[in-house]
């Protein structure tokens, strides 16, 4: 399979990657309905960890099953499927070679108070065993365990590279002086350490049309940096990560209406990001809403809605 001028583009910006991590992001590149495209879509699923089973799956009950999960990922034929080991497991010998994988190696729970911090559920020879394209790592800029998640972090990317494997790092701002995790300057900033950190993909949160930190939002206002639309916002998020150089991918984030997801999706891609990864907004509906919706999403990527 020959790679498209733009995934060739896009490879080219990861100086100093061996051939196993650019193998990895080409598979990933040129997996599906947005292959070659220099777009992602992505089915992440580790909410069962995050809020819990009856919030995750009990709207659509059919997800429960792990199958199912691969199979919606495949049926839309999105870009990679990301979730933490069991699931991936639970359908490694079926879907074998079928989807991009990616082992989510750490996660939360809802059942701790106060917690800022993720346990390392995974390792890099489980995502090798699986055959997974890369691992994907949380850490929570501003936290108090922030300084461990990123020295956690930085001995997983020097394994995951080692061995050739892509690194995604969801990068969301928790605690500190953070009072809003997804003001404009918290996101950029955040997505901006996950670049600094060595990531491959960065995972962030869209940003709102608001400012946190106080330092920051003196330069952003004498400076004139534009933040008066998510189209706008989504561009210097862009900036942040080496000028454009690294692929940027948004979240979907908590269940909304049709059309207010869809008009987010386009600003996405008019301000130059590198596509959606659709957890809840996708496995919490029926299938048949779901694939309707990733149909949508893929479209509006390949200017075509």
């Amino acid at each position: 399979m020959r790679l498209t001028p733009k995934v060739k583009e896009i490879l080219s910006w990861y100086e100093g990657e061996n051939p196993g991590v650019k193998s990895n992001l080409a598979r990933l590149l040129m997996h599906g309905r947005m292959g070659g495209s220099g777009k992602l879509v992505i089915l992440p699923v580790d909410q069962g960890f995050e809020h819990g089973p009856a919030r995750s799956f009990a709207s659509n009950p059919p997800a429960y099953d792990p199958h199912y999960l691969y199979e919606l990922a495949l049926e839309a034929r999105l870009s990679a499927y990301a979730a933490p080991l069991g699931p991936l497991e639970a359908g490694a010998d079926t879907y074998v070679g079928e989807l991009p994988l990616i082992l989510k190696v750490n996660s939360a729970n809802s059942l701790v108070k106060g917690s800022q911090d993720q346990a390392v559920t995974a390792t890099v020879d489980d995502a090798l065993r699986l055959g997974c394209v890369g691992v994907g790592f949380t850490m929570y800029p501003g936290s108090d365990a922030n300084y461990d998640m990123m020295e956690e972090l930085r001995e997983l990317t020097r394994e995951a590279k080692a061995k050739g494997l892509a690194v995604i790092v969801w990068s969301y701002p928790r605690g500190g002086k953070v009072t809003d995790e997804t003001a404009f300057d918290i996101v950029a900033y955040a997505a901006h350490m996950a670049t600094l950190m060595g990531a491959n993909v960065i995972k962030v949160k869209p940003p709102k049309d608001m400012l946190d930190l106080a330092d920051a939002k003196k330069v952003y206002e004498a400076e004139g940096i534009d933040g008066s639309t998510l189209t706008k916002r989504i561009e210097h998020v862009m900036q942040c990560c080496f000028a454009g150089r690294r692929l940027v991918v948004f979240s979907g984030g908590d269940s909304t209406s049709t059309a207010s997801f869809l008009d987010t999706v386009r600003e996405i891609r008019d301000g130059g990001g590198s596509g959606s990864i659709v957890g809840r907004n996708a496995f919490r509906r029926p299938k048949g809403q779901a694939l309707e919706l990733l149909d949508e999403i893929c479209k509006i990527y390949l200017g075509e809605g």
